[in-house]
């Protein structure tokens, strides 16, 4: 997203530091796990003593998230705002422990009134993605929803700065950008409400992000060419076809590099604004979290038998499996254009609530068919998340699974 749109879509103008002593910024947030590492840096020496000073009156300084006066040739504003992250070696620690110190001091440093906070990560030999994370939790918090940005823009802070100590300061301001700017779109569409991303406005704000970038994008709405193309989601998506707002959008993007590749990365993923959940009705408090809940004379329902794509015909047992049922037809597609791709990889992406957040909570999971466990996909994207705060739990694949879900 960096190289389309970064700098548009960003939480506020993030650049590199060169000294936690640059006038351009009134605050400095250090995000650290121990302050006696700060000994090791010749840059930060000299908040120490001022952090040792503040640890005789305060002894939990180290887990807690505090502002620290500072002498002004060290800092010209004088303000420190240090987060400890506590404890980050235990079994159950893992690197999120600086993105949520991160979010910690942000939180505190715009009640103290900071405009251009300067960022510093003490790293850790452990976590080689601290910095990384530090910042982007940081950054989290400047994220205004797209509604009242359109109301009434108003940044909560002027510019970010970042200071880096292990990672290279370029790399690290241009993945923050880029994955702040990713993270705004998500949030954009995820969080806002289902009347302001109907699919039709979803469909308008993703061309609107790629327009004019390498990224190409196609919308496909037209009830008759769904109803050709994509049964599947077209039977979801009747009972709400009596309203324009809530109609289908299918949304294609693709990303061409210039040069040669290796591999050819393909994704299918769902987003149910109207949560249609066909016949099953959410009671008693169960629609809390969801977008809507419409179940017309016309919904799709328990029993009926519909033919797929692939020819496939599909019995419909539990009719909250929408999302699933939605995403089959564009992953027939996919696998047909995969026969003529470079070394094609297939995910699909959905929340699938009823098995993925009842067994592991929030956290995402990953499952792999019978090629991809041969790679060991789902090691590799649990490493991946490992590394970078974004934890994903192994689901597999075995015979008697049907026996618990028919």
């Amino acid at each position: 997203l960096h190289e389309c749109c970064a700098s548009s879509y960003s939480s506020a103008p993030i650049s590199a530091a060169s000294s936690i002593a640059d006038h351009a910024y009134d605050g400095v947030i250090c995000i650290s796990h121990s302050y006696c590492e700060l000994e090791k840096y010749e840059s930060l020496r000299h908040l120490q003593p001022s952090i040792v000073a503040y640890q005789q009156i305060h002894r939990g300084v180290e887990n807690t998230t505090t502002v620290i006066p500072v002498d002004k040739n060290v800092i010209p504003s004088g303000r420190l705002i240090f987060a400890g992250t506590g404890p980050v070696t235990r079994d159950q620690d893992d690197v999120r422990r600086f993105g949520t110190a991160a979010r910690s001091a942000m939180k505190l440093a715009l009640k103290a009134g900071v405009k251009a906070p300067l960022i510093v990560t003490l790293p850790h030999k452990k976590y080689p993605q601290a910095e990384l994370v530090a910042a982007l939790g940081a950054v989290q918090e400047l994220y205004i929803p797209r509604n009242v940005r359109e109301e009434e823009w108003r940044a909560k802070v002027k510019a970010v700065g970042l200071y880096a100590l292990d990672y290279d300061p370029k790399t690290l301001v241009k993945l923050v950008e880029a994955l702040d700017a990713a993270f705004t779109v998500t949030r954009d569409i995820g969080d806002s409400d289902p009347q302001r991303m109907s699919p039709a406005r979803v469909a308008e704000y993703v061309r609107q992000v790629f327009s004019g970038t390498v990224i190409s994008s196609q919308v496909v709405s037209n009830i008759a060419e769904i109803e050709r193309e994509h049964p599947l989601m077209a039977a979801v998506n009747r009972a709400a076809n009596s309203v324009k707002e809530h109609q289908a959008h299918l949304i294609w993007l693709e990303y061409t590099p210039e040069g040669p590749y290796d591999e050819t990365v393909m994704l299918v993923g769902k987003g149910v604004t109207i949560d249609t959940g066909g016949a099953d009705l959410k009671t008693e408090g169960n629609m809390f979290g969801m977008s809507r809940d419409n179940i017309g004379s016309n919904s799709y329902t328990c029993d009926e038998i519909i033919r797929s794509r692939s020819g496939k015909r599909i019995a419909i047992y539990n009719t909250d499996a929408e999302g699933r049922i939605t995403m089959l037809d564009p992953l027939t597609r996919m696998v047909e254009l995969a026969a003529k791709e470079t070394k094609p990889r297939l995910f699909t992406l959905a929340t699938l609530t009823g098995h993925a957040v009842l067994t592991y909570g929030y956290m995402a999971a990953a499952m792999d068919n019978g090629p991809a466990h041969k790679d060991r996909t789902a090691e590799m994207i649990q490493d991946r998340g490992d590394a970078y705060g974004q934890p994903v739990e192994i689901s597999r694949l075995h015979s008697e699974v049907r026996f618990y879900v028919l």
